[in-house]
């Protein structure tokens, strides 16, 4: 599952939407939290293709990088440095850019060969 895992995260450092998709299953299920609760959840890949197109927009540069992996019971978790460049000016007060680093975790599980669901966690 790792290799799937490092090409869906190298699609996402690219920009690539069409490449993201290509590793996730019809059914896709991705659920985003911060601190504990529940942001966003998308379910099948329409859904979170439409997700990623719409939110590209909000970072000039971005990366994902796997600093620590392991798979037990079928879920792999990958813990993950976030960091990114904001492109444009939000109402929170963050101003085109700015950085922002984050350490968080990624869980994955996978079907036939591609990712079905992608859980992200960070504080």
């Amino acid at each position: 599952m790792r290799e799937l895992i490092e090409r869906y995260l190298a699609a996402y450092n690219r920009f690539d939407v069409d490449g993201m998709v290509a590793t996730m299953h019809r059914e896709v299920v991705f659920e985003n939290y911060t601190a504990g609760v529940l942001s966003v959840r998308t379910f099948g890949v329409d859904e979170l293709q439409h997700l990623a197109q719409s939110s590209s927009f909000l970072f000039s540069a971005r990366r994902q990088v796997i600093l620590a992996y392991e798979e037990r019971d079928g879920t792999a978790t990958a813990h993950i440095l976030f960091d990114g460049t904001f492109a444009v000016d939000l109402p929170n007060g963050v101003r085109a850019g700015q950085s922002i680093t984050l350490n968080g975790r990624s869980e994955f599980r996978q079907r036939d060969g591609l990712l079905v669901y992608i859980g992200d966690y960070s504080e």
